[in-house]
């Protein structure tokens, strides 16, 4: 499943459109190395997302076949960290 559309039906992002924009930004790592929005992943990915004041690191637990609900959009990825950024 491409990173984007995973970042959306997981909903940890709103939309498509802004998940393909952080990865165009660089503000999107598979495994430590920035994506682009069509890389795959697989189940075992980390995926580190730098936003505004936040940087949040999960766990692929798994790749959903179809878009899930929301109580279960979360069963998708593990949270490994979820810290406060703070700019100068």
């Amino acid at each position: 499943m491409r990173v984007d559309v995973f970042l959306k039906q997981t909903r940890l992002v709103k939309r498509r459109s802004l998940a393909k924009e952080l990865c165009d930004e660089g503000a999107v790592a598979i495994n430590g190395h920035s994506a682009r929005a069509g890389r795959e992943i697989s189940s075992g990915d980390e995926l580190t997302l730098t936003l505004r004041n936040r940087r949040l690191a999960v766990e692929v637990v798994g790749v959903p076949e179809r878009p899930p609900s929301v109580a279960a959009a979360s069963d998708f990825y593990r949270v490994v960290s979820d810290e406060r950024i703070e700019h100068d």
